[in-house]
């Protein structure tokens, strides 16, 4: 295998796919290095990694099927110590998110797994579906929301699917952090999988797919041992066969720019700007779900006031 073959080997992915001749829709993805990636860029802990992954493997896995042009957004909304989580996902495979408080942590829970429903709490869980809303096209968003029953995310997740969008659902989500030589912690596996039970689906057919993902293992590992998305949705189809409609690369990546920044600092009003220039000589903007800070020097800020003075 040659040194492009090897990175294509280690992108992350999605596959979609139907079983039982429609009855059955899922999807399951790799998101190790989506993970990876965000967590890097906030500085999460390592609790505050779990949460944020898995909610942007969720976003990723829900919104597989959009259409150009749309978007999803998870959010959610708790009164635990991470403050909240977003997750924006598109038709493109990107998705980029952040939590409130990237240094929310808690010790290990009895099953020595990473305590997320220690640092959600209670609250709401809310998924928004947009379309056209980047080229101006702006049509009525629709939006659901529950409350949060687990704090997991995964169980959220198919609690949502349940009872806002009427599909039964299994979710599993799941992301590894481990310490390297150096103890520095860092994403071993990422991913999760969707299976989804359509109207009509034969009760049979129900029962088999029940007992094939209670027995599946946790995505994780699964991961870890070399499982691709196809591999996943294997394992948790048991006997059942499925045909893959889609596979596709996923990644984290942000739709800021500079050139965005720049003219959200022209919006703002001409006193504060004048008091960023005598203040502090210029200007910064933090994009919220990459943590991208775009500085603008004393030259451009004055060049851009006097644009607005006119």
């Amino acid at each position: 295998m040659d040194l492009n073959e090897q990175n294509e080997a280690r992108r992350d992915r999605l596959v979609r796919a139907t079983a039982a001749d429609g009855a059955v829709r899922c999807m399951a993805a790799v998101t190790t290095n989506t993970v990876a990636e965000a967590t890097r860029r906030h500085q999460t802990s390592n609790t505050a990694a779990a949460a944020l992954g898995r909610t942007l493997t969720g976003a990723l896995l829900l919104g597989s099927g959009l259409k150009e042009l749309d978007r999803l957004t998870v959010q959610i909304v708790c009164d635990g110590a991470i403050g909240g989580i977003t997750a924006e996902a598109n038709a493109e495979g990107t998705v980029r998110g952040y939590v409130r408080n990237p240094e929310a942590d808690a010790a290990l829970n009895a099953q020595g797994k990473f305590d997320v429903r220690g640092i959600i709490g209670n609250g709401m869980f809310y998924v928004t579906y947009e379309s056209g809303y980047e080229v101006g096209l702006y049509r009525e968003p629709y939006r659901g929301a529950v409350p949060i029953t687990s704090g997991e995310i995964a169980e959220d997740f198919a609690y949502y699917l349940t009872k806002s969008e009427q599909l039964p659902s299994a979710v599993s989500l799941g992301v590894l952090v481990r310490a390297n030589a150096e103890g520095e912690a860092f994403v071993d596996a990422a991913g999760g999988l969707i299976v989804q039970i359509m109207p009509g689906a034969d009760e049979r057919i129900i029962r088999r797919i029940e007992e094939s993902v209670s027995q599946t293992p946790h995505a994780t590992k699964l991961i870890r041992e070399g499982a691709t998305p196809a591999d996943m949705l294997r394992v948790a189809l048991g006997a059942i066969d499925f045909e893959v409609i889609e596979e596709r690369p996923v990644r984290f990546a942000c739709s800021c720019s500079r050139e965005r920044a720049v003219s959200l600092i022209s919006s703002i009003d001409r006193n504060e700007m004048e008091a960023m220039l005598r203040e502090d000589r210029g200007a910064a903007m933090t994009c919220h779900f990459c943590n991208e800070t775009y500085r603008i020097d004393e030259a451009e800020l004055q060049s851009i006031l006097e644009e607005v003075r006119g």
